[in-house]
């Protein structure tokens, strides 16, 4: 190895100890900041792709200084509780978003033989088959009776 490789090799791994003891006692990145951080990517593309758009470039570039000012705000934070709060929160909500996804990939799916309902007295849905007619539906969840037209 020549000394040019060396001397950079160590640069290197001095800057890579001083930052590891600047982000001791902080938050670091999280599922949160790694979206936010997408959202960037997302928002400077979009930013570019309408900069046609009267106004829009300038909307686009206050969104992506208040994102990156959040991020960075989130990673470099010293109150560790309230980021994995906040972590958790969003975490909750994506999962919640994700089973909704899902569940929308089953129905359609079984749309050719079944039809669904939401039960008037706790919201659940159940499936029934198709072309029944009018029948009486049970909920499994509350045992609320209700009629519909399959």
């Amino acid at each position: 190895m020549n000394n040019f490789s060396m001397k950079f090799r160590n640069f290197m791994s001095k800057l890579n100890a001083k930052f590891a003891r600047f982000m001791q006692g902080r938050y670091g990145m999280d599922d949160l900041a790694k979206a936010e951080s997408m959202g960037l990517w997302v928002v400077l593309i979009l930013s570019l792709l309408l900069s046609w758009v009267p106004y829009l470039p300038f909307i686009f570039s206050i969104l992506f200084w208040v994102l990156i000012i959040h991020m960075y705000f989130r990673v470099f934070s010293k109150n560790i509780s309230k980021r994995y709060t906040e972590n958790q929160k969003y975490l909750y909500y994506r999962s919640k978003w994700q089973n909704r996804r899902e569940r929308m990939k089953k129905e359609h799916a079984q749309k050719g033989a079944y039809k669904f309902f939401s039960c008037p007295g706790c919201k659940q849905r159940v499936r029934v088959p198709k072309g029944r007619g009018k029948i009486c539906i049970t909920c499994p969840k509350c045992k609320m009776e209700f009629v519909k037209r399959t």
